[in-house]
C-alpha cells in the first residue's frame, strides 16, 4: 500500500493498534547533512590501550539536556504483538543521520538506551565501528548488557535480540539487504520500528512482508 510522506512535523507515536506506517516530515535528499561523527570520548577501558570508547548514547542525552529527564510516553508493552511503522523518507546518504535524530527524540521523550536498537545497511555507524575494533565478544557482550543504545548491521539483524524500539537505516549497501532484514527488524521491534530510506523501495518491501 503506498505511502504518501506527511508535510506535518515528525512525531513518533506508539501504538499496537495493527501495522500502520506513519509518514514522517520529507527530508530533502539533494542536501543531506554529513553523517555524524564517533560520541565525544568516554574513560579508557581498564587494561585496555588506544583510544577510548566513544561516550555511549545515554551519556551524551544527559550532557545535553542538564535537569530532570522528561517522563516517558506512554507506550504499549515489549510483548505487543504488531509494532507501529513510522517512515521518515531519507536518502542513503542522509539515513543515518535521520535514524540519530530519531534516537535522540527517543531519549528526549524519555525512552531508556536500552530499549533502541538501530540496524545499519550500509557503512556502520561510527559507534559500532569503534567498539568492533576491541573484538566481537566484547562487541556482543554490549549488546547482551542491554543497558543502552546498541547499533548493529542490518545483516546481523537474527543475532540481535529484540527490543521495544528498532531504528533501521536503509544508508546504502547490496540492494538487496533491505529486502532481507527489514522484515526480520520488524519482528525485534517490541512496540515501534522506524525506518529512514527511500519511501518507495520501503512500501515495496513492507507492502509484501505486512
Amino acid at each position: 500500500m503506498p505511502l504518501t510522506p506527511a508535510i506535518e512535523e515528525p512525531q513518533i507515536h506508539e501504538s499496537a493498534q495493527g501495522p500502520r506506517v506513519t509518514p514522517a516530515a520529507s527530508r530533502t535528499a539533494q542536501t543531506p547533512r554529513p553523517v555524524p561523527g564517533p560520541r565525544p570520548a568516554a574513560v579508557p577501558r581498564p587494561g585496555r590501550p588506544g583510544p577510548a570508547r566513544p561516550a555511549p548514547p545515554a551519556q551524551r542525552a544527559a550532557q545535553a539536556t542538564p535537569g530532570p529527564v522528561p517522563a516517558a510516553p506512554t507506550a504499549p508493552s515489549v510483548s505487543a504483538a504488531v509494532p507501529q511503522i513510522q517512515l521518515i523518507p531519507a536518502s542513503a546518504e542522509g539515513a543515518l543521520d535521520a535514524a540519530e535524530e530519531a534516537v535522540d527524540l527517543l531519549l528526549d521523550t524519555g525512552r531508556a538506551p536500552g530499549d533502541i536498537l538501530v540496524l545499519t545497511t550500509g557503512d556502520p555507524h561510527p559507534w559500532a565501528a569503534h567498539e568492533l575494533s576491541f573484538g566481537e565478544a566484547a562487541y556482543w557482550a554490549l549488546h547482551d548488557a542491554g543497558d543502552d543504545v546498541f547499533y548493529a548491521d542490518a545483516t546481523q539483524v537474527q543475532r540481535a535480540a529484540g527490543r521495544p524500539v528498532v531504528v533501521f537505516a536503509a544508508n546504502g549497501g547490496p540492494v538487496d539487504t533491505v529486502a532481507g532484514s527489514l522484515p526480520v527488524a520488524l519482528t525485534r521491534a517490541g512496540a515501534l520500528l522506524i525506518v529512514c530510506g527511500d519511501p518507495q523501495q520501503i512500501n515495496s518491501v513492507l507492502g509484501a512482508g505486512v
